[in-house]
């Protein structure tokens, strides 16, 4: 009896303290940092300037790593969820006992809550983390007499390349001991991932304990230290203001209280697992763009946010959500963005460090402006709005197409259409007819008739590049690249040589074209045809028309996902589960949705399937669990069978939504509002401002309704002209791709790397090779090409198949890799010059085991190893074709 009244009051103990949890205690940090999420897993305030956290080296895009990667300090600048180049980091401190173990320090522990960080190194020293909008705070505990080293030159993203593409580059930096308590200084750094010019971080560091300074050493006689330091843009006496008067606790409280605030405005039943992953994914959602009114170096007046990274991430989702939870956020970003346009030119697409860049598609702050006067949001002058979005839509930006404005505008003007060879001319020809699509939108609410037409017929571009008779894969029509003279291209041109000018095929899985062209530079940007095919978010219906009508467009989407073209890592594709809306069936809706967050998100630290590119992925998920779909540009959301069985969201306006699912299995049967049904599974905002009852119905699922599992890959991913390929399972492991199986008694290479710049993108692979029979075997990063021994003996061509597609193997490949023919070296030894890809090559001189060449006409230069059975090429520079690479 004792045992079963001490087992009863411990799940009473346990249900009370589930019951009585505050929402902020289910965010857990630690999610989507691992992995490719990079979210901040420090702390932070809700839009937060300052996000003090952990630098493990200078790589990582949010500053931390995982154990047991090496802690290099502690800076107080970071982004979160972002890809490409790196940004801020800047203002490191790094608490030590000696001189001698001032710099990189391994963990013994750490631990992570919602704004809070804490850490343990190997030498004792412990480490608490909190922070203010404007002020980090530290709590340093040390075993002895400790110090703190303060680095004021160190930023994420260091490069020994100068000025490459992407990275930070050092402008100048300064610091001063004002007192035995006070050290002010900056950091003035340039570049990162938007190319962005110099930003100024001003600090001012300030402790509760006085300290000996032995150059940028700070000494302490005590164990215990309490550090704050004040961050600002504009000025060192701001940052001095910036310094917080609360002590760490009451930070730490003040902190949990604010994001309690925001938080609590949705109160959800269901498992703790489901309430960690929701209520983690409000919280990113709220990371960035960061609140930087009053700390703008430029201009002082309005609101201010920055890093925008980017708008063409999060205007689907993030944005949407932040207009429910918080609309006087997103009123404020609104006017931000026409705040930046008074003063710069153009809206953003992206913007950090206080610097427009860069565009990655469409002019995509106009959706956020439509998505704004859809749902009635006050306090934003639209008419100022309309004049932006019009000089976004009329005015090419010229050499500035990167950092705003859209690139391509006149040819897609004249034409209606961007042609192929310029950036990004699929996804840029889409999404500026969608953006027209939303100018039309708000011309028609604020009167302007003439605008609307205009804008609302130049919507329909997306069908310029609709190739109708394109079949593919079981599917018929495609978004495809045209030339500027209307004609289809099946095979696309690449590279500026003179004399060699190569083309590969273009299909609709083609995700690189060619493989050396900087990513953003692509016909479509992070996705394939097989996504942007579908991403026509303002014309379904014309969409649906196109591919056949609703029979031929469900077939299209079954096999979409079946085939497993859908990408969950990319925002292109965040419409697609909910297409099946548009054909009557929400149903399948639902199951492509839950399937896909099954498989792909969780609430451990590698739960996001993809970069959380400032909450996109996340506000996604929050979205789907709620049962919620916004229609961005509009006043409209797709209802789904939510995974939560029951929540309440307290409304802006003070309204109750209260959404509750009832019945078992996992197929959407019905939805109703307030009693009434919604057959056609849709709800405006306006009504749900109104407050009210979204009940949904769930029931087994039919067996017909099932949808086939999703492939892990789609199938011919790659082709080229006389080049099979296969896809094989997983990736052998790296050891045997050093050293590829080879027949008895012919020995493998030894590994060896080969560093590749492709468009001062820096990249560095394992490559191997070895005989089988006449073929030889050659392995680079996880790609394997079989190269027959003829084509070894007497090629004439190099060959360009990427490397990057893991898995892949190519089948009889044309032309040889990273060498050159032992036909063309012979050549080469007796004449001293030879052909290759339709270019002549002479020596220019030699040492005892190389020899350099140099090309006539392109200035292309080789060192070429002096070996008759395989002559590799330990260097190619200046090749014209954008890949240089040096053997190692």
């Amino acid at each position: 009896m004792k045992l079963k009244t001490i087992l009863l009051f411990t799940s009473l103990l346990s249900l009370f303290s589930e019951l009585s949890a505050q929402c902020w205690q289910y965010v857990d940090p630690r999610i989507g940092s691992v992995g490719v999420g990079r979210t901040f897993p420090g702390p932070c305030m809700p839009f937060g300037m300052v996000k003090p956290g952990p630098d493990c080296g200078v790589l990582p895009n949010a500053g931390w790593a995982e154990m047991p990667a090496k802690v290099t300090g502690f800076s107080q600048t970071h982004v979160s969820g972002t890809g490409g180049g790196q940004k801020y980091g800047n203002i490191l401190i790094q608490p030590c006992l000696t001189d001698s173990d001032c710099r990189e320090q391994a963990r013994r522990e750490e631990h992570f809550a919602l704004g809070y960080y804490a850490t343990t190194f190997d030498n004792g020293i412990r480490t608490e983390i909190t922070t203010d909008e404007r002020c980090a705070y530290y709590r340093f505990h040390y075993p002895a007499k400790g110090a703190l080293l303060l680095d004021v030159t160190h930023f994420l993203g260091k490069d020994p390349v100068p000025n490459q593409r992407e990275r930070q580059q050092f402008v100048e930096a300064a610091y001063r001991v004002v007192s035995d308590r006070e050290v002010q200084g900056y950091s003035c750094i340039r570049g990162g991932w938007n190319n962005g010019g110099p930003y100024t971080v001003y600090f001012s560091l300030q402790t509760d304990r006085p300290f000996t300074a032995k150059g940028s050493l700070l000494c302490f006689d005590d164990t215990t230290v309490n550090v704050k330091i004040g961050i600002s843009y504009v000025s060192q006496q701001q940052a001095q203001r910036n310094v917080g008067k609360r002590s760490f606790d009451q930070q730490l409280q003040h902190l949990r209280t604010t994001w309690e605030g925001y938080l609590s405005k949705v109160h959800i039943d269901g498992t703790a697992q489901q309430k960690r992953m929701f209520y983690t994914a409000l919280y990113h959602t709220m990371l960035m763009p960061v609140d930087k009114t009053g700390e703008n170096p430029r201009w002082k007046e309005g609101d201010y946010y920055d890093d925008y990274y980017a708008i063409w991430d999060t205007y689907r989702t993030s944005s949407p959500l932040l207009t429910l939870l918080c609309p006087e956020r997103e009123v404020a970003m609104v006017n931000a963005l026409l705040n930046i346009y008074k003063h710069e030119g153009y809206m953003p697409d992206a913007r950090s460090g206080d610097c427009n860049g860069r565009t990655q598609g469409g002019s995509n702050a106009d959706v956020v402006v439509a998505d704004a006067l859809a749902k009635g949001l006050k306090g934003i002058d639209y008419q100022l709005a309309l004049e932006a979005m019009l000089k976004d839509g009329e005015v090419d930006a010229g050499s500035d197409h990167e950092k705003h404005g859209r690139g391509g505008l006149n040819e897609y003007i004249s034409l209606g259409y961007i042609p192929y060879g310029i950036p990004r001319a699929g996804t840029r020809t889409v999404e500026y007819a969608f953006n027209d699509w939303c100018i039309a939108q708000v011309a028609q609410q604020l009167g302007e008739t003439e605008v609307y037409q205009r804008y609302l017929k130049r919507s329909d571009n997306w069908k310029n590049l609709w190739r109708k008779d394109y079949t593919y894969d079981g599917m018929r029509g495609f978004i495809m690249p045209k030339d500027a003279q209307g004609q289809w291209l099946d095979a696309v041109p690449w590279g500026h040589s003179k004399v060699f000018h190569p083309t590969i095929p273009y299909t609709p899985t083609t995700k690189v074209a060619p493989w050396y062209l900087p990513w953003w530079d692509t016909f479509f940007y992070e996705a394939t045809s097989e996504e942007y095919s579908l991403s026509i978010p303002h014309d379904v219906e014309g969409l649906i028309e196109a591919c056949g009508g609703q029979e031929a467009f469900q077939q299209r989407l079954d096999l979409f996902f079946q085939k497993g073209y859908y990408n969950v890592q990319n925002e292109p594709s965040f419409l697609s589960p909910c297409l099946y809306h548009w054909i009557g069936r929400p149903d399948l809706s639902t199951q492509r949705i839950h399937q896909i967050i099954n498989d792909h998100y969780t609430d451990s630290p590698d739960g996001l399937p993809g970069n959380d590119d400032s909450g996109a992925m996340s506000s996604w998920l929050a979205f789907h669990m709620m049962g919620l779909y916004p229609l961005a540009g509009t006043d409209t959301y797709l209802l789904n069978l939510p995974l939560l069985p029951h929540y309440c969201f307290t409304l802006p306006n003070g309204q109750q939504l209260e959404v509750e699912r009832t019945g078992d299995g996992p197929h959407f049967a019905a939805v109703t509002w307030n009693g009434r049904p919604l057959p056609a599974a849709r709800i405006t905002h306006q009504d749900l401002l109104k407050g009210g009852k979204l009940h949904f119905t769930a029931a087994p699922a039919p067996a017909a309704s099932k949808p086939e599992p999703a492939l892990s890959e789609p199938g011919q991913a790659l082709s080229a002209p006389g080049v099979a390929l296969s896809k094989p399972g997983p990736a052998a492991p790296a050891a045997l791709l050093r050293r590829p199986a080879v027949s008895a008694g012919t020995p493998a290479s030894p590994s060896a790397h080969i560093a590749f710049t492709l468009n001062r993108q820096y990249r560095s692979w394992p490559l191997a090779y070895s005989w089988r029979a006449d073929t030889l075997v050659l392995t680079c990063k996880q790609t394997t090409y079989h190269i027959p021994r003829q084509e070894v003996e007497q090629a004439t061509t190099f060959c360009w198949l990427t490397p990057q597609q893991d898995g892949t193997t190519y089948h009889a490949v044309k032309g040889t890799f990273a060498f050159i023919s032992q036909k063309a070296y012979a050549e080469l030894r007796t004449k001293g010059a030879f052909v290759y890809d339709a270019i002549t090559w002479r020596k220019v001189d030699e040492t005892p085991d190389v020899v350099h060449v140099k090309a006539d006409i392109d200035a292309t230069e080789m060192w070429i190893v002096k070996n008759e059975t395989l002559p590799l090429v330990l260097e190619m520079r200046h090749n014209p074709l954008g890949i240089d690479w040096t053997i190692r």
